[in-house]
């Protein structure tokens, strides 16, 4: 799942994971953040309906990654001239940053299951003191040897708990309708 995997899924327009818009659950924690400059990162985030929400919020400080040229392609059309936004061509393993806050929206899904220690590494690396990555989690198994792969909070556990405290990882209220009963809510606080 290389970035030829999704640049290909990009020209075939197999984005199944795209919803169209921000997710409720994490437009509803933006809405609590006060500070409008703190430094927020949304990994592999596509169409990035995220950001466009926190620019009409009055966001200022906002990273954007995906391995995808396709998607950065379009996401540089899309944010032209936005000096609020940094938009990145890149692996997220390989990025050299630091965030008060990562977005999580159907980016783990993508990663397969054996780096996910990996994944919760990188983000301690990344994130400030205090920092957090906030977002969903699929609670729901896929059985594929390809994007996306699902999980359960027993699993989700003990992966994070090495490096974060966990504030949340319940049953997400707000999901999408096709998602309801499928997802959990986390908001993960760097230890």
């Amino acid at each position: 799942m290389d970035q030829k995997y999704w640049d290909t899924r990009w020209e075939k327009q197999e984005t199944g994971w795209d919803i169209g818009y921000p997710a409720h659950a994490i437009t509803k924690y933006i809405d609590g953040i006060v500070d409008k400059n703190t430094a927020i990162l949304i990994p592999g985030c596509g169409n990035a309906y995220e950001a466009e929400y926190l620019i009409q919020q009055g966001f200022t400080n906002i990273t954007l990654i995906d391995i995808a040229p396709m998607a950065v392609e379009n996401l540089k059309q899309k944010f032209t001239n936005n000096t609020h936004i940094n938009i990145l061509l890149e692996d997220f393993f390989e990025h050299k940053g630091q965030y008060d806050i990562v977005l999580e929206q159907t980016f783990f899904s993508a990663i397969p299951p054996f780096r996910r220690k990996e994944y919760v590494g990188k983000m301690h690396e990344i994130l400030n003191d205090n920092g957090r990555i906030v977002g969903v989690l699929f609670d729901k198994q896929f059985n594929n040897p390809f994007p996306p792969f699902g999980g359960c909070p027993c699993e989700y556990k003990p992966i994070f708990e090495t490096h974060f405290d966990i504030v949340k990882m319940e049953d997400c209220y707000n999901s999408i309708l096709p998602r309801q009963g499928s997802e959990v809510f986390i908001n993960l606080k760097k230890k």
